[in-house]
C-alpha cells in the first residue's frame, strides 16, 4: 500500500524535447474578494489506498483525478507531450496546448528547484524541467506548464485561474503501484510557493488555508479558503518548522496508550494526506506494538495477512473496524506546542479490516520504510476536519462526520 510520499532533496533535472513553445507565464488575475473552493473527495484508506479529487483543467475543461497530497508541493498530471513512460490512468492523457511552457527564469521554477534541493541549471532557458522522487520509490519527471483550472467557488459562478503545474512525461510506479491507475496525477498542497494553494493566494482567489475531512466510509470533502473553518471546538497548534523539510508539522508530540505515557521521548510528527497509513520511527513503533499486544484479549490471535505486517483474527471474520474496536484501546498524541492540544487516536483511526476479515495495524514502522520522522497519515486523520492555516501559521483539527457534500458547502454562502 501507499507509503508516505514526499520529495527528498537532490532531484535530477533532465531535458526533454517537447513540441511546445515557451511564452510568458501566468496572466495577471484581477483583484477580487477571496473565496472558498470546495471539492468532493473519493477513495478510502482501504482498499483504494488514497483520497482523490476531480479537477477540471484546460480549455475546454476536462476532468482529471488527482491524489490529494499535503506532503508535497508540485501538482502534476501524466502528460502526452509525448509520453515516455506513463502508467494506466482513468482518463485520456492530458495534452498540453501550444505556448504553455514555463521558462527557466520564472520565479516558480526557481522555487521548485530550490525546494527539491537542486541548484542545477535548466538544460534549456525555454523550459523548466523537474524530477521528483517520493519515498515509496515513485517518481515524476517532466516540465512546468500553465493552464486554466475551473474552480467551484463560493463567491463567483466561474473563475478559471491560470495555474502552474507539472506535465509529467515519465512516471515510475512506487511500491503502491496497484492503486495508481485510480488517478491521473497528484494535487500538491504543501507549503511551498509552487503549491496550488500558494498560487491561488498569490492571485487573490482564496486565502492560504486548506482543510480536508476524510470519511471512514470513503469519500469526504476538501476546501481552500477559511469561510467554513469552525469558530469553536477546533484544537489549534502553531505550525512548527520541521527538521525534515518544509512539511506541515504541529511540532513534537508525546505518545500515550490508554491515557498512560508509553515512556517514549516526544517525537516530531508531520501531517501528510499523501500517506495512506501512519508511520512511527522504530522506538515509538515498537512501544505501540508492545502496548497493543499487551492489552488484547485471548479471543484475538495474531495471524499472517498479505495486506499489512501485523494482523489479528477473531473467532469469526470481522466485517468492519467497528466489529473489533472494543478489543483495542485508544492512543493519543499530546503536543507541547499547543495549549492542552491532544489528538485522540481511537482504534478506528489506527486499524484496518482487510478483505480477509482480519484486523490489522495501520501504524507502520517508519524506520523500515526508510523514514527518519513520524507521519500522521490518512488513517489517523479520518472522521475529523484537519485544517492547515498558512495565514495564521497554525494546524487544527476537530472531530465530526465527513458526510457534507461540496455542493451543500458552497450553497451555504449568500
Amino acid at each position: 500500500m501507499a507509503a508516505a510520499r514526499r520529495a527528498p532533496g537532490a532531484a535530477l533535472l533532465l531535458a526533454v524535447l517537447l513540441p511546445l513553445v515557451a511564452t510568458p507565464s501566468r496572466a495577471a488575475t484581477p483583484a477580487r474578494a477571496a473565496s472558498t473552493a470546495a471539492f468532493q473527495l473519493h477513495g478510502d484508506v482501504y482498499p483504494t489506498g488514497h483520497y482523490y479529487v476531480t479537477m477540471n483543467i484546460g480549455n475546454p475543461a476536462k476532468p482529471y483525478f488527482l491524489d490529494v497530497d499535503t506532503g508535497s508541493d508540485l501538482t502534476w498530471l501524466q502528460c502526452d507531450a509525448p509520453c515516455q513512460s506513463c502508467n494506466k490512468v482513468p482518463h485520456p492523457l492530458y495534452r498540453p496546448a501550444q505556448n504553455r511552457l514555463i521558462p527557466c527564469a520564472d520565479s516558480l521554477c526557481t522555487a521548485l528547484h530550490s525546494g527539491l534541493g537542486s541548484n542545477k541549471k535548466c538544460p534549456s532557458p525555454k523550459q523548466c524541467d523537474y524530477q521528483i522522487m517520493y519515498t515509496d520509490s515513485a517518481s515524476s519527471q517532466g516540465v512546468l506548464i500553465t493552464d486554466n483550472f475551473s474552480l467551484p467557488l463560493s463567491k463567483s459562478s466561474n473563475i478559471r485561474p491560470s495555474l502552474t503545474f507539472g506535465c509529467g512525461y515519465d512516471q515510475q510506479v512506487g511500491k503502491n503501484g496497484a492503486v495508481q491507475a485510480v488517478t491521473d496525477g497528484l494535487l500538491g498542497l504543501g507549503r511551498g510557493s509552487v503549491s496550488l494553494l500558494s498560487q491561488l493566494k498569490q492571485q487573490g482567489v482564496t486565502k492560504n488555508v486548506l482543510g480536508h475531512c476524510l470519511s471512514t466510509n470513503g469519500g469526504g470533502f476538501l476546501f481552500f479558503g477559511d469561510d467554513i473553518v469552525p469558530t469553536s471546538r477546533v484544537t489549534w497548534v502553531p505550525m512548527a518548522r520541521s527538521t525534515s523539510g518544509n512539511y506541515y508539522s504541529p511540532g513534537s508530540g508525546t505518545l500515550q496508550f490508554d491515557r498512560r505515557s508509553l515512556g517514549v521521548k516526544p517525537m516530531e510528527v508531520v501531517f501528510d494526506s499523501g500517506s495512506t497509513y501512519t508511520y512511527f520511527t522504530a522506538q515509538p513503533y515498537q512501544a505501540v506494538v508492545s502496548a497493543i499486544k499487551g492489552g488484547l484479549s485471548k479471543s484475538l490471535k495474531q495471524v499472517s495477512d498479505p495486506e499489512l505486517p501485523l494482523c489479528w483474527k477473531g473467532q469469526k471474520a470481522f466485517k468492519s473496524v467497528f466489529d473489533v474496536k472494543k478489543e483495542f484501546k485508544p492512543l493519543s498524541l499530546s503536543f507541547a506546542n499547543g495549549k492542552n492540544a491532544v489528538m485522540e487516536i481511537p482504534p478506528e483511526n489506527y486499524l484496518v479490516v482487510t478483505k480477509n476479515g482480519n484486523a490489522c495495524l495501520g501504524i507502520l514502522d517508519g524506520t523500515a520504510a526508510k523514514l527518519s520522522f513520524n507521519v500522521i497519515g490518512d488513517i489517523t486523520m479520518q472522521d475529523q476536519m484537519v485544517i492547515y492555516d498558512n495565514e495564521k501559521a497554525q494546524i487544527g483539527w476537530v472531530r465530526g462526520p465527513c458526510t457534507r457534500s461540496a455542493k451543500s458547502i458552497l450553497s451555504s454562502f449568500p
